[in-house]
C-alpha cells in the first residue's frame, strides 16, 4: 500500500487575504484553497510547508491523518483564553503539547503510534475537521475538558508516570459533548479510563448548587461598568470574548472567597485512575455479558415461537420442502436444507426426533437420488448415507 497523508486547515476568526491564498497556492497546485480553508491529500509526495508555521501565520484549526497510524489536531486560540499555568497542567510528552505566539496559543493533540491498522487503512481523514473543530468554541468558553482529554490520551499512551497526579478534573467528564467524544475517538483514549476519569463528576456534584448560589451573588454585586462592557461585547458579535472575560473574573472571585484551608476536589494519581479503569472494565464486561445473555434469551424465545408455528402444520412444511426440492437447483437445495434444520428443531421441541426421522425417510425416498441435495443434508446432520 502506498503512503497516504491528508491535510486540512481552516481559518475561523479571519479569512485569508488574496496574498495569503497566493502564498499557499505556490506550495500546492492541486490543493482546494478558499478564503477559509486549505485541503489536500498526498499519496506520493508531502506538504511543501510546516503545518505548525501555517498555524502561526494563517489558520485556526488543522487536522492531519496518515495511513501509517498517526493523526493530529491543531487549534489556535487567543492568548487571553488561558494562562500558561493552566495549560502546563495538562501538557504531556506528545499527546497534548502547547506552543505560543505573541497573540495566540497553539494546542496540538496527537496520536503517533496507533495499533488500529484497520482504522487507518480504511479512513481518509475527511470528516474529522467537522467533528473536531467545535472543540475550539468549547475552549473559548472556558471548557477545559478538551485539555483534560489530551492529558488522558497521554496516560493511555503511557506518557505519564503512574505516580503523577491528574490536573484539576473539569466538570462534565462523564457527559462529554459530541466533539469531545470525537476527540476521545480520534486519540483512541481507552474507554474504561475515560469512564474512570468521569467518576470525578460524582464528587463534584455536591458543589453544583453552591456554584449557582455563588454565581447569583457575584452577578448581583457586579459593577455596572462591567455589565455594560459585557453587553457591548455581546451586541457587537464578540460573545465568546464576553464569556471568557466574565468567567475569568468569576473564577478569580471564587478563589478569593474560598476559606483558607478548605480542601479542593481531590486529585487522583495515574495509578488510581488505572485501578478505577480496571474496575470500570470489569463492570462493562459484566454489563455486556448480561446484554448478550438477554439478547440470546430473546433470540431463543423468538425461535421457539417460530418453531411452534411450524409444528402446527408439519404436513404443509414437508410439502413446501418437496416443492423446493423439485426445482432441482442449488439455491433451492440450500433453502431445503435450512427449512429442514428448522423442521428438525420443531420436531424436537413439539414432538420427537423419532417422528422427524420417519418423516425424513419418506422425504428421502422421494428425493434420495438428488446427489447435491443429499450432500447438503448429510453435512447438516439431517441424513446419513446408507
Amino acid at each position: 500500500m502506498s503512503e497516504y497523508q491528508y491535510y486540512e486547515f481552516v481559518a475561523i476568526d479571519q479569512p485569508l487575504t488574496p496574498k495569503q491564498m497566493a502564498e499557499l497556492r505556490s506550495r500546492s497546485s492541486r490543493a482546494i484553497i478558499t478564503p477559509t480553508s486549505f485541503v489536500n491529500d498526498y499519496q506520493w509526495g508531502d506538504l511543501k510547508g510546516d503545518p505548525a508555521d501555517w498555524m502561526r501565520r494563517y489558520f485556526d484549526a488543522h487536522v492531519y491523518v496518515a495511513n501509517w497510524c498517526a493523526c493530529w489536531l491543531f487549534l489556535r486560540v487567543p492568548k487571553d483564553a488561558f494562562d500558561a499555568k493552566t495549560l502546563q497542567a495538562f501538557e504531556t510528552g506528545s499527546a497534548l503539547t502547547v506552543d505560543r505566539t505573541d497573540p495566540h496559543w497553539i494546542l496540538e493533540w496527537a496520536l503517533n503510534e496507533s495499533e488500529n491498522y484497520d482504522r487507518f487503512g480504511e479512513e481518509d481523514g475527511r470528516g474529522w475537521m467537522g467533528r473536531l473543530v467545535p472543540l475550539r468554541d468549547d475552549l473559548l468558553r472556558g471548557d477545559l475538558r478538551p485539555l483534560y482529554l489530551g492529558w488522558l490520551a497521554g496516560v493511555s499512551a503511557g506518557e505519564v508516570d503512574a505516580a503523577a497526579t491528574e490536573p484539576p478534573p473539569p466538570p462534565g467528564l462523564s457527559r462529554l459533548t459530541a466533539a469531545q467524544q470525537s476527540l476521545a475517538e480520534f486519540q483512541e483514549i481507552d474507554q474504561d479510563l475515560l469512564t474512570a476519569a468521569g467518576l470525578a463528576d460524582r464528587e463534584a456534584s455536591d458543589s453544583d448548587a453552591r456554584d449557582d448560589a455563588e454565581q447569583d451573588a457575584w452577578i448581583a454585586d457586579l459593577p455596572t461598568a462591567e455589565r455594560t462592557a459585557a453587553l457591548k461585547l455581546l451586541l457587537t458579535g464578540h460573545a465568546r470574548q464576553a464569556e471568557r472575560r466574565l468567567k475569568s473574573r468569576f473564577l478569580a472571585w471564587q478563589r478569593e472567597q474560598q476559606p483558607v484551608g478548605e480542601p479542593e476536589l481531590r486529585r487522583r494519581t495515574v495509578a488510581e485512575l488505572q485501578e478505577l479503569a480496571k474496575s470500570a472494565a470489569e463492570s462493562r464486561k459484566q454489563r455486556e455479558a448480561e446484554r448478550r445473555k438477554k439478547a440470546e434469551a430473546e433470540r431463543q424465545a423468538k425461535r421457539e415461537a417460530s418453531l411452534r408455528t411450524l409444528a402446527t402444520d408439519f404436513d404443509r412444511c414437508w410439502q413446501a420442502a418437496d416443492a423446493r426440492a423439485e426445482r432441482g437447483i442449488a439455491s433451492a437445495y440450500d433453502e431445503v436444507k435450512r427449512d429442514l434444520v428448522d423442521l428438525a428443531d420443531a420436531y424436537r421441541l413439539c414432538a420427537s426426533r423419532a417422528d422427524f426421522d420417519r418423516a425424513m425417510e419418506l422425504f428421502m425416498a422421494r428425493h434420495g437420488k438428488r446427489g447435491a441435495l443429499v450432500r447438503r443434508l448429510v453435512e447438516a446432520g439431517l441424513w446419513k448415507k446408507s
